[in-house]
């Protein structure tokens, strides 16, 4: 074996580079094989017998191994911003965000996973404060835990419970421990688990969700507010409402009622699209064109986010302010 292998050199194969269907692979440049010495070649028999890549040949080029397998895929993913603001009037901020958001790239071709809440606290000078983190920890604990944790090993997805029934299993958790421990608070709950392009969403209150395209603005989530519900039966109008003396007044809310009815909804996320998630600070003051315009014209997120806080700040800043952006890739 040692002799075999001092006759003759052998050249080594540059390993393929990784590659995103997003960008034209380069002209792959076939590397030469050294140049052999001139030495006699032994007759066959004289050779042991090899596993067929030890064996050379006659131009000193060992057989190349067998091409690996290159995953293609696209290296674009979700990112986000996340704002929140005590306001200009309140002395403490009675809102809570969370944002978590796992992407990779490898072999078991997971899809990109996260996870965004906005909850607005109400009750006493602590009481609000101390239920939207409460909500937001317990429902971003039980989501991780039956929804993440299973994706990233592997879980059999017969063996999963469902998106939806997940996050709403985990708001009334959270419901149940706000009416045991905080009795005096309560808080709107609105959060979305993005898995791939499909937003998973469960509301309840008056925090929103917009979904911005290219076609504008749109709101979707619905308002558990007792103004919403008088503009449904008919008996205020929408430009009505802003001025109305019970605007802010709520017929729903985690911290009400051990039965609690949560909305739950579904949407396909179109590429080169917006979430936008935000809690009525920055509603009640900024108007949705005034949104529209910010969002468009920021690419970053996060400068988007600050820029929305600041504009509800100018417009008086009468509540707490929070809101939270999702850009959604082009592919």
């Amino acid at each position: 074996m040692d002799l075999f292998r001092r006759l003759f050199t052998q050249s080594q194969a540059k390993p393929d580079e990784l590659i995103s269907k997003t960008i034209e692979p380069e002209p792959f440049e076939e590397q030469k094989a050294t140049e052999a010495t001139t030495v006699p070649i032994p007759a066959v028999n004289a050779v042991e017998e090899k596993d067929e890549s030890e064996i050379a040949y006659a131009d000193g080029a060992t057989r190349p191994l067998p091409p690996e397998t290159v995953i293609t895929t696209s290296n674009m993913h979700l990112t986000f911003g996340q704002s929140t603001d005590v306001g200009m009037v309140r002395s403490n901020n009675q809102d809570a965000a969370f944002s978590f958001f796992s992407t990779s790239r490898n072999a078991d071709q997971r899809p990109d996973f996260g996870l965004f809440i906005v909850a607005d606290g109400m009750g006493g000078h602590h009481d609000g404060e101390k239920a939207s983190a409460a909500t937001a920890h317990i429902v971003a604990a039980q989501v991780t835990s039956s929804v993440y944790l299973p994706m990233l090993t592997g879980e059999n997805d017969a063996d999963r419970i469902p998106i939806t029934e997940a996050l709403v299993s985990a708001v009334q958790k959270a419901n149940a421990d706000i009416i045991a421990r905080i009795p005096d608070g309560g808080t709107t709950l609105t959060a979305t688990a993005i898995i791939g392009d499909l937003a998973y969403v469960v509301h309840v209150g008056d925090s929103r969700i917009y979904l911005i395209t290219k076609d504008g603005i749109e709101q979707i989530t619905r308002d558990h507010s007792l103004v919403q519900r008088l503009i449904e039966l008919d008996q205020l109008k929408p430009e009505e409402a802003a001025h109305h003396p019970q605007r802010n007044v709520l017929y729903r809310a985690l911290g009400q009622s051990e039965s609690l009815e949560i909305d739950a909804l579904t949407r396909r996320l179109p590429p080169n699209s917006r979430l936008l998630l935000c809690s009525d600070g920055l509603w009640n003051v900024v108007e949705e064109k005034d949104m529209l315009g910010i969002v468009i014209a920021h690419d970053d997120p996060q400068e988007a986010c600050d820029k929305l806080v600041a504009l509800a700040n100018t417009n008086g800043g009468t509540d707490n302010i929070t809101a939270i952006l999702l850009y959604i890739p082009s592919s």
